[in-house]
């Protein structure tokens, strides 16, 4: 794409959901907006971006290089003098490091018909499941694509000379996560030679743990504390260490507003001719669902957005439900951020444990996206969860894990009401470990 194009295309800045603060998009090391306190962390950033539509033409096999006018960080890196063949180098350089890391650097990967399952589940020729299937993207999971951007906007930092560190002496990355987000933390900072500090659950599985010591991540466990505040103790221990100096580095857009950006690649990939009626996606933290109706709102018509939780923890469902009721309905829901979306008390077990989070930290995005697409919160049966991945092992050969294919269980829990003639879209992302 030409130069001009690129100057004419890209992020103005920060707004908040919130309270509507405004942050300059030349403005470095912006995690949070600038009125959140410890007192008051109800605050969301969101990317204020030209209105112009993004184009759904792929030119590199690189999302990051391919879509790069639409990036924050390209805006950020552009705004503070970095020129386009900067730019562009980076990118490139920092993938190349990642790629002798995990064994593959960044590609747009598979959105494509899943025949057999289409079948088994009943579809027409012209309808069906359309699966993008990020198994194989760096570090098995799309957590990656959130935070690459976050990466590359600390090394622009460190290049225009705005970072409060050495380059020698960088403080740590800090994260919160049971599986998909720390190993994708952690590949990334070994790739860039950063110090990072994961805090994971005890019940975290050994593969993860043992991979987190490869990648050299200093691994933290937060069992749940009686005296402990509500919320998750992993995310208590993770603020802590960000309050003492630590680098946020999380995929959760109130804690790190940068993991917003390289996340939409996703949704920009599946707005061409495929695009679906429906999308159902697995909710944890919700960024996922947050960036994907997100950057297929820039592409086109929005498909019906189905976010999905189990049985065993389900914060969003609950809290599109009080806002539907509460005054002013869902789009006041910023406002009522408090009473709305509460820690999720006894979260129980389920087979799908990378969404079991206390709360859906993203929540005012996906809520909005369901009520600008008419869709609906979806809450599985964990027998659904358990069958989802069944099918999708039998009838695909993508290997995710149950986590990975909890959108298709949603799909399960509502099949009856979706026409075997329409598209569904479904996002398997965490490989079976």
């Amino acid at each position: 794409m030409a130069a001009a194009a690129r100057r004419q295309i890209g992020v103005v800045g920060w707004r908040c959901a919130v309270c509507a603060a405004a942050v300059d998009i030349s403005t470095p090391l912006v995690f949070r907006c600038p009125n959140a306190t410890a007192d008051d962390p109800y605050h969301a950033l969101r990317i204020v971006q030209h209105d112009e539509p993004v184009a759904v033409v792929v030119d590199d096999p690189n999302p990051f290089i391919a879509y790069r006018p639409h990036f924050a960080w390209d805006s950020f890196a552009a705004a503070n003098g970095l020129d386009d063949s900067a730019r562009e180098a980076l990118v490139r350089s920092l993938d190349a490091d990642i790629a002798a890391v995990a064994g593959t650097g960044f590609f747009v990967t598979p959105f494509a018909r899943a025949d057999a399952l289409s079948t088994a589940l009943g579809f027409t020729a012209d309808g069906g499941i359309w699966i993008k299937d990020e198994t194989h993207q760096v570090a098995g999971s799309h957590k990656t694509r959130h935070l690459f951007s976050a990466l590359l906007a600390l090394l622009v930092t460190e290049q225009i000379g705005a970072a409060s560190w050495r380059v020698t002496d960088r403080p740590r990355l800090a994260i919160a996560s049971c599986g998909n987000a720390a190993l994708a933390a952690s590949t990334l900072a070994a790739a860039a030679h950063w110090p990072i500090e994961v805090f994971v659950p005890p019940s975290a599985s050994p593969a993860v743990l043992a991979r987190l010591g490869e990648l050299g991540a200093v691994i933290t466990t937060c069992p749940r504390l009686p005296l402990d505040p509500p919320g998750d103790p992993c995310v208590l221990g993770y603020r802590k260490a960000v309050i003492a100096g630590a680098i946020p580095f999380s995929v959760q857009g109130p804690e790190n507003a940068w993991c917003l950006d390289g996340g939409r690649t996703i949704g920009w990939e599946m707005g061409g001719a495929d695009r679906p009626d429906h999308l159902f996606v697995q909710i944890g933290g919700g960024a996922l669902a947050r960036c994907a109706v997100g950057a297929l709102a820039q592409t086109g018509p929005l498909p019906k957005l189905h976010a999905v939780q189990t049985e065993a923890c389900a914060p969003l469902a609950r809290a599109w439900k009080r806002a539907s009721r509460g005054e002013g309905g869902v789009a006041a829901a910023a406002h009522h951020w408090r009473e709305y979306m509460t820690p999720w008390v006894d979260v129980g077990s389920s087979a799908a444990d990378g969404i079991l989070d206390d709360e859906t930290y993203d929540w005012l995005g996906v809520v909005g996206g369901i009520h600008a697409s008419h869709g609906a919160p979806v809450i599985a049966k964990e027998t659904e969860i358990l069958l989802a991945n069944e099918l999708a092992r039998e009838h695909t050969d993508i290997d995710a894990s149950h986590t990975g294919t909890a959108g298709l269980a949603g799909l399960l829990a509502i099949r009856d009401v979706i026409s075997n003639h329409e598209r569904v879209g479904l996002i398997f992302s965490g490989i079976r470990r």
